[in-house]
């Protein structure tokens, strides 16, 4: 029996794909949670296969999740799904070591299939996410870029990335022009959304 543990913050459509998953005779939803955050705690007392993750949920986002999730479990196997079906997404997800990523358009039966499969020890991908990801450009920001506005991004001042990364404030503004400029940005929000959609934060 497969043991799946799945995240999907959507109630109704939560409750969908727990009654999808049981429907098979060799898989159990061994517990069903709504927030990023209650992934790896859950996990690590129900003890699944694999885990059923969509990438975006309150709390965490499902590739952050995914990523802790084969921190603490590395034998859970992790199958992303998503409605956002952003290139950036699937490179992030590779890096997180996840096992399967797909669309939320795919069949019940594609999804029962992928489960099984990665709980075999297979790879599922999505080939239309697979050939976007080839198209996009490499990311032209250094990793200090990428950190100051990862940190922007969640709220931070310049002042609080400039502590929390020990650097003056006059380097982390200069971080962020140079980030707008390199991306064709308007601001530092459209860096941000330019960034975050090519996976690259």
């Amino acid at each position: 029996m497969i043991r799946v543990l799945l995240a999907e913050d959507v109630r109704m459509l939560r409750e969908a794909l727990v009654g999808v998953l049981n429907l098979a005779d060799d898989i159990e939803v061994v517990s069903a949670v709504e927030a990023g955050d209650a992934i790896v705690t859950t996990a690590l007392q129900v003890r699944p296969d694999v885990a059923v993750i969509d990438i975006e949920l309150p709390g965490l986002d499902g590739i952050s999740a995914a990523a802790q999730l084969h921190q603490w479990l590395p034998d859970c196997k992790t199958l992303i799904v998503t409605g956002a079906a952003r290139p950036g997404n699937l490179r992030r997800a590779l890096a997180a070591k996840v096992a399967g990523f797909m669309g939320k358009d795919a069949s019940p039966e594609d999804l029962v299939a992928a489960v099984r499969t990665v709980a075999g020890g297979g790879k599922v991908l999505d080939p239309q996410l697979a050939f976007a990801a080839l198209d996009v450009a490499g990311n032209p920001l250094s990793e200090r870029e990428c950190d100051v506005l990862r940190l922007t991004a969640s709220g931070a001042e310049p002042t609080e990335v400039a502590e929390r990364l020990g650097l003056s404030y006059g380097t982390v503004r200069n971080y962020l022009a140079t980030a707008v400029t390199k991306l064709g940005a308007r601001n530092r929000v459209d860096a941000i959304r330019i960034a975050g959609e090519a996976g690259w934060l």
